[in-house]
């Protein structure tokens, strides 16, 4: 599997990138034995960077990535973990924490959004400790939309320190949003963003970041490339999410759209969709979430097999 540098960095990441939140039970449970098979598939499939945070699970996710790489030769995969929610202890437990975080785990923890230079050390310390590493290759200040001053101005130097110092390889923001990030871009000194959902078939908000990073030699992963759903498939079923949502039929039509184009040249709608967002030349990577080693080893084949050239002329935005 191809590979890129991030930036002016030496750290580099396959094209595919394994998104870690299903394995901290997201929405539903996953047992260890899954993770781990998960986890597995993706490796022999190729993939070498690995995404996960310590929002996903509560920890859960960098514990189980943890356990999953541990026996893996250190300086053949990269590791991105997150900033900014601080795992405490929950004074009010209820007992699952699906409704609050959207996770199937006790909520013996709880998540306080911190984005100050104790709080970026704290919250290293404590994924080290999870991850059973002893360094993390790139750091993403996680979802600052209401804290982009402090993430700005406490945050970034911390971590940039940390990255002078060998501690950390890569620095960045990861968020959903693409102003935001645009502010990073222009008043940091980041070497990635990872923008969720904004730069796929169906969604290409992000075009503006992806031009300006191009400029400004900043790496772009683009996560969540099947928009939660909707671009899975093959043909997409009524009530299938976009967003986390059920896409609205506007939404639908186009992802079919695109999937009777695929089918046309021989190619299928999660195999356009893994690979549009590689088109732009910003994107050094596609982080898509898997749950199952299936799923893996399908992520992976869609990637490795070539999409006809004549199938992207019809690639229009929706």
């Amino acid at each position: 599997m191809n590979s890129s540098r991030l930036g002016r960095t030496g750290v580099a990441v396959t094209e595919l990138g394994f998104g870690g939140a299903p394995i901290g039970n997201l929405y539903t449970p996953v047992s260890d034995a899954q993770a781990r098979a998960t986890v597995d598939a993706a490796w022999a499939a190729g993939v070498r960077y690995f995404d996960t945070a310590p929002h996903y699970g509560l920890g859960l996710s960098e514990q189980r990535l943890g356990a999953a790489l541990r026996e893996r030769p250190r300086a053949e995969f990269t590791v991105s973990t997150k900033v900014g929610r601080l795992l405490v202890p929950n004074a009010s437990p209820r007992g699952s924490d699906l409704d609050i975080g959207g996770f199937a785990v006790p909520d013996a923890l709880t998540r306080v959004f911190d984005f100050s230079r104790d709080s970026v050390l704290r919250s290293l310390e404590s994924s080290l400790e999870r991850l059973g590493l002893d360094r993390i290759d790139i750091v993403l200040i996680h979802d600052p939309d209401d804290h982009l001053d402090s993430a700005l101005a406490q945050a970034v130097p911390a971590l940039v320190e940390l990255r002078e110092q060998g501690v950390v390889g890569a620095v960045g923001a990861g968020m959903n949003t693409v102003n935001p990030l645009l502010r990073f871009v222009y008043e940091s000194d980041v070497d990635v963003v990872m923008v969720a959902g904004r730069w796929t078939l169906l969604d290409r908000s992000a075009a503006p970041l992806l031009d300006a990073c191009a400029e400004s030699g900043v790496a772009v992963l683009a996560a969540a490339p099947f928009n939660s759903g909707l671009l899975a498939e093959e043909l997409p079923a009524e009530g299938t999410r976009f967003d986390y949502a059920p896409a609205a039929p506007g939404l639908l039509a186009a992802a079919r759209r695109y999937a009777d184009l695929a089918r046309c040249h021989g190619a299928t709608l999660p195999q356009l969709a893994l690979q549009f967002p590689l088109r732009h030349p910003a994107v050094a990577g596609v982080v898509a979430g898997m749950v199952t080693p299936e799923q893996s080893t399908a992520d992976a084949a869609w990637l490795a097999t070539p999409v006809p050239e004549p199938l992207w002329d019809g690639v229009v935005a929706p």
